[in-house]
């Protein structure tokens, strides 16, 4: 079976008040492109799918064509859950007629969806239960078992499976809480199948970015890898930058289609095919996608006239761009307008005064590691790198000063 992972769509979205439906439109069709070109047989989209809980129209629009032409006319599956960001009650509120087409839509960690008729073409739910489901795929010999977890918040996942589980186990945090619940669903995976999970976490290890709204305060609701279920490959959702987890190569976000914020310059935006059989390892291969406009930072040192040069050879085309230019004093409204004239991409610009120069270069001293700011000062002073040795002996003397510091 050849699975196609994605997640975090947020459609809706703008960054920083601009329009990106059009790149979302045009991403949309390239996930699409990609389970077309690689013959995907069943489609994971981990949550987050739109950016608020209740998104305009248009994003609406945009999901339900995304997914029929993903969905083939019920030739390949598609199963998606809530994220943090979606209204669980408007995800899973079409799911009686998107499954006629092969599509599972699921909003709580309780969902459970309702058994096909045997005698429905495509694709079909042979099994099906709170937290997880069976499916069969056209052109497949063998079927697949997925753990569903839509977003568990605390709220949501006191209610889930109640009924089964000891109250004790209940009562303990909520890594614990998901890592019991895991093992629970996990006594449905079968050695003849694929056995797969969805879910919508922060597992402790992932790189975020700014992008991502805090799920919980506090950390709450980070979990640890190893209460993760052993599944053959599990496609998570939430952070948005493409990762392992753990190291794992199985368990992995697909990070979001489009960068959301520019603490993700830079970053490549992918999806992942998988190939799975039953009692095999998992292959994964990263497949880029590049349809959406980059996030880009120009830092112009030279002032305005190098950014007037940049924006004349059409540096960085098809970019959304954070502007950092050093100026002796404030850009007049007349330099600020020519800029954006000249590009309409360039979203924030923000100016570096002589003074402020001196602040920024303190804030970049001070993030620097305790042996580099050592190394600097002592080259400062001396116009020669210290020996090994001596830095050594710094950072011992400077650790026993804090033991001293804290007995």
């Amino acid at each position: 079976m050849r699975i196609l992972h994605t997640s975090d769509w947020h459609l809706g979205r703008t960054l920083e008040g601009r329009d990106r439906s059009q790149e979302q439109e045009d991403i949309i069709q390239e996930i699409c492109d990609i389970a077309d070109e690689e013959k995907v047989d069943l489609v994971l989209i981990a949550g987050d799918v739109y950016d608020t809980a209740n998104p305009p129209a248009k994003a609406e629009q945009l999901f339900y064509q995304g997914i029929y032409e993903l969905a083939r006319g019920g030739e390949r599956a598609v199963v998606v859950i809530a994220g943090n960001h979606d209204n669980p009650e408007r995800i899973k509120a079409v799911d009686p007629l998107a499954e006629r087409l092969g599509i599972t839509l699921l909003g709580f960690p309780k969902d459970k969806p309702f058994v096909s008729n045997k005698e429905t073409p495509g694709v079909v739910r042979l099994k099906a239960g709170s937290g997880w489901l069976e499916l069969g795929v056209p052109g497949c010999d063998h079927s697949a078992v997925i753990i569903t977890l839509p977003y568990p918040s605390e709220q949501r996942l006191k209610e889930v499976l109640v009924d089964r589980l000891e109250d004790e186990v209940l009562q303990k945090s909520y890594s614990e809480k998901l890592g019991a619940l895991f093992h629970y669903l996990a006594q449905n995976f079968r050695r003849e199948s694929v056995n797969l999970c969805i879910s919508h976490l922060f597992v402790r290890g992932g790189k975020s970015s700014d992008s991502e709204r805090q799920i919980d305060l506090g950390g709450a609701c980070l979990v640890e890898p190893d209460i993760l279920p052993p599944a053959q490959y599990i496609a998570l959702g939430h952070l948005h930058r493409s990762q392992r987890v753990a190291g794992l190569k199985h368990i992995r976000y697909s990070g979001s289609p489009l960068g959301y914020s520019f603490s993700e310059a830079g970053q490549a935006k992918v999806v992942y095919v998988v190939d799975c059989l039953p009692g095999e390892t998992a292959e994964v291969k990263e497949v880029p996608l590049t349809r959406g406009k980059n996030l880009v930072r120009w830092e112009a040192r030279e002032g305005l006239p190098q950014v007037i040069k940049w924006c004349e050879e059409n540096r960085d085309p098809n970019s959304w761009i954070d502007l950092m230019i050093y100026v002796p004093e404030p850009l007049q409204f007349s330099e600020i307008k020519l800029l954006r004239e000249m590009r309409p991409d360039i979203v924030n610009i923000r100016p570096v005064l002589p003074e402020m120069e001196q602040l920024l270069q303190v804030e970049n001293r001070m993030s620097l590691p305790v042996d580099k700011l050592f190394r600097q000062f002592y080259y400062h002073h001396h116009q020669v790198e210290p020996k090994e040795e001596l830095v050594k002996l710094f950072l011992e003397l400077l650790e026993e000063e804090k033991e001293g510091e804290d007995s």
